[in-house]
């Protein structure tokens, strides 16, 4: 179930509220296009076979992709009335505390920690959770800001 409120002007009501999306398979394949994308092509992440008998068993995303994928697995989790436009704003902090392995499915809980006015908007700040179906500790956790500019 996704937040939503009528307008920016709105978003100080969603203060405290949190809201988690679908699952996302992270791949083999979406791993390897990211390499390709960002020239990252270290073992752990591209070559099934030497990553089978390294630290982790298997390949593993980047934290970068995983971070990569906020876009995708929070963009329903909060939704607001009213707006010309929405950006990412930026990021104060990030922790990647656990790999994702290839084939793992992903999903994001966002919870919304503050609302700021500014001249163009809202600035809305979220804690941004991506857990690992089956693992009790998160692949990230990321302080998110993002600007709601309202209609005209």
């Amino acid at each position: 179930m996704s937040i939503r409120v009528a307008s920016p002007a709105a978003l100080a009501d969603a203060v405290g509220q949190r809201a988690t999306g679908e699952w996302f398979t992270v791949d083999q394949a979406r791993i390897d296009a990211f390499a390709d994308a960002t020239a990252d092509h270290q073992w752990i992440h591209v070559d099934p076979q030497r990553a089978a008998s390294g630290p982790f068993g298997t390949t593993i995303a980047h934290g970068f992709l995983t971070l990569s994928l906020l876009p995708h697995l929070a963009s329903s989790l909060v939704e607001v009335g009213g707006v010309a436009m929405a950006m990412n704003y930026g990021l104060d902090k990030v922790r990647f505390l656990t790999p994702v392995p290839a084939g793992s499915r992903v999903r994001a809980t966002t919870e919304v920690t503050g609302a700021e006015d500014v001249p163009q908007g809202v600035r809305l700040a979220s804690t941004v959770t991506v857990e690992i179906e089956g693992t009790d500790r998160p692949a990230l956790v990321a302080q998110t800001l993002a600007l709601y500019v309202p209609q005209a």
